[in-house]
């Protein structure tokens, strides 16, 4: 990470940068190694397996076909657990992407759920977010999928939702790059703004329905690979040769959207290319060489031809012109903070669960 990547990120007097003081801060109270790791983790299956008793499931995973989500599936059932599997279709799976899914999940014997988003709907909300001109666009699918993991899972009343979220690998948050992921109030404002189509049949959730499900309905989320030593090259060898799942060859390249999002949209209009904070991620796991790190950032985010022919796909399917669509990306640059939002509200209820999880009181 270095001003390039982050024009906001600081250095203290040993050069060490704010992304890496986090993460040794947090660290201890987010993740758990080794065999206390393993005790802890087999203490909280058994508590999940109390609490899921008599029902048909005890916990919900998310599905994406992406590395960590399908790992999830794979631990969860080798703990012995009753996973219901979820899977948000927003329109942009690839086709790898469902043949993952299906042939992993057909796999392990694990029962999916798959919603699919009112295409008209959700297509308006993404163009709403193109036009806003934020970083933005990602947070119309990362929001519903929360949305639908707690409906879900208070709907059916299971206790538990089993994350794919990992501290060791996942830990750089810069906020200008992407926000919202919780936050409805600021989805709503981007959307009367630049929306045409009432949003009746989005899997929303706002802040007190979040509180809602956690203190009345006790539905938690547990990162369950913070308890593992998870090495994410060893999770892809394990899913590649016990279930054979395929490499798409880039983080959350399972979807189309997202692949064209981050490589194209994001380095090309906001200087932004993910890639600084998801490698660094991994140096600072170990299970990267910085050395390494800097020669993968020499090229480019994904093919050109595939970027090309990905620009014409997205734009026919949101229904954009070229010209539209240039006119988009010449579009000024704006920040979050210029919509409605809950930004101050998120943070301390990030930092409070974060102080919960130090004391034991919160699932890592």
């Amino acid at each position: 990470m270095n001003t390039l990547a982050d024009p906001s990120i600081s250095f203290n007097a040993d050069g060490l940068c704010n992304h890496c003081q986090r993460y040794d801060e947090l660290l201890e109270s987010r993740v758990v190694r080794g065999e206390e790791g393993q005790q802890r983790l087999a203490t909280l299956v058994e508590t999940i397996k109390y609490r899921g008793n008599n029902r048909d499931y005890d916990c919900i995973i998310g599905v994406s076909g992406g590395v960590d989500s399908t790992y999830v599936a794979y631990l969860v059932k080798r703990l012995g657990l009753r996973p219901l599997a979820v899977h948000l279709d927003n329109g942009w799976n690839s086709e790898l992407a469902v043949k993952n899914i299906e042939r992993v999940l057909s796999g392990l014997g694990i029962d999916l759920y798959t919603h699919v988003l009112d295409w008209e709907e959700f297509r308006d909300l993404q163009v709403a977010f193109l036009k806003a001109s934020t970083p933005d666009g990602e947070i119309p699918t990362d929001h519903a999928i929360f949305g639908l993991l707690w409906r879900e899972a208070a709907r059916r009343r299971i206790p538990y939702i089993i994350s794919g979220m990992n501290f060791t690998t996942e830990s750089i948050s810069v906020p200008d790059w992407s926000y919202g992921h919780s936050d409805w109030r600021y989805v709503k404002d981007v959307h009367k703004r630049f929306g045409k189509t009432k949003l009746n049949n989005y899997p929303s959730f706002s802040l007190s329905y979040l509180a809602w499900v956690n203190l009345i309905r006790g539905v938690r989320t547990v990162s369950i690979l913070n308890y593992a030593d998870y090495d994410k090259d060893e999770a892809m060898r394990v899913l590649r040769d016990d279930l054979g799942w395929r490499d798409y060859g880039g983080k959350h390249h399972e979807s189309i959207y997202t692949r064209f999002y981050q490589g194209y949209v994001l380095p090309k209009k906001f200087g932004i290319d993910k890639r600084w904070g998801h490698y660094s991620d991994l140096v600072n796991a170990g299970q990267l060489r910085r050395e390494e790190a800097l020669e993968l950032m020499k090229q480019p985010p994904y093919a050109e031809d595939e970027q090309m022919r990905d620009l014409e796909y997205v734009t026919s399917k949101l229904k954009l012109t070229s010209d539209q669509f240039q006119e988009i990306m010449d579009t000024p640059i704006r920040s979050f903070r210029e919509y409605r939002n809950s930004f101050d509200h998120v943070s301390r209820l990030k930092k409070m669960a974060n102080r919960l999880r130090g004391m034991g009181l919160y699932p890592r």
